[in-house]
């Protein structure tokens, strides 16, 4: 590195951000003499002018904005570093806090969750189920978790689920009064039972079979919001639903409701936690990535 130190090189960036050295003196605690001084050993000992200098101001010559720009990255990273070192041997602490779905939260719910609560006893969860897609980064969030179709393209994932799909059900009751659906267009005769979503939109039914897709605005006179009162209203015979197959799964196997149009159902992506992978990764969301990664099936990919 030459004669140079940390010290001068982040008084240097304290310098640039304030563009004044009377600012950077005072933030820095020291003398603007002393500051200057410094700032003249960085430039001579590098052998390049950095500021140019007047008496009112300061600015960055070209190569002081080129080293200011390869400085902040690796300075960060250094903290970083250092602050993961101090704390490698503290018990973890603090809130971390992760928005998705209703269904989302409920797999975290039986699956991570209960093993990073037992394993970092000082962390706490606020988990937030959400109908409305947030920008996690604006919201204050540290992750989010929702389907592999809905994760942004900045975003890093991690799969939390299988593949799933969508299940069309409704009672042996309602089957029985009504008729079997035996391709989707038949759906047009049927009471469906509608899903607002939060944006105020319904949800369009989307199947495919042998390279064929459709994609329907189903009939119907019950429009609900939630997969859960969805399955409710099945159940009561009040016609045919749409929802994930988690939500279903246990009154499909009690035979409470009965899947039509299986054969029409394709897999999606399933449930991806994810993050900004722009920005420095909390020990206890880092913990908690760690642990999802060891679900059955889990892997971790750029959202693309």
């Amino acid at each position: 590195m030459g004669k140079q130190t940390l010290n001068d090189l982040r008084a240097f960036m304290v310098v640039a951000a304030r563009r004044s050295f009377v600012q950077a003196a005072g933030e820095l605690g020291v003398s603007r003499s002393a500051l200057s001084h410094a700032m003249r050993g960085l430039e001579n000992d590098l052998d390049v002018r950095l500021l140019h200098r007047t008496t009112r101001s300061v600015s960055l010559t070209e190569a002081g904005e080129r080293l200011l720009a390869r400085l902040r990255p690796v300075l960060s990273d250094l903290d970083h570093a250092l602050d993961d070192v101090a704390r490698e041997d503290e018990a973890l602490r603090g809130t971390l806090r992760i928005n998705g779905s209703d269904g989302a939260i409920r797999q975290l719910l039986q699956t991570a969750v209960p093993r990073f609560l037992a394993m970092y006893p000082q962390m706490e969860l606020d988990l937030v189920a959400d109908g409305r897609f947030v920008d996690i980064v604006a919201e204050g969030f540290d992750a989010g978790v929702r389907l592999g179709e809905a994760v942004p393209r900045d975003m890093i994932a991690v799969r939390v689920s299988e593949d799933l799909r969508f299940v069309a059900v409704a009672s042996p009751r309602y089957l029985r009064k009504h008729g079997r659906p035996a391709v989707p267009d038949e759906l047009q005769a049927h009471r469906c039972i509608r899903q607002r979503l939060p944006s105020g939109k319904r949800y369009r039914w989307e199947f495919a079979r042998h390279g064929q897709s459709f994609t329907i605005d189903p009939p119907g006179a019950l429009t609900m919001d939630s997969n859960t009162l969805m399955i409710e209203a099945a159940l009561e015979g009040l016609g045919i639903a749409y929802v994930p197959e988690p939500y279903a799964r246990d009154a499909m196997a009690r035979k409470r409701l009965v899947a039509v149009l299986s054969d029409w159902c394709p897999l999606i992506p399933g449930l991806f936690l994810y993050f900004p992978g722009s920005r420095h990764i909390p020990a206890g969301l880092r913990a908690f990535i760690e642990l999802v990664r060891q679900l059955p099936g889990s892997e971790s990919t750029p959202s693309t």
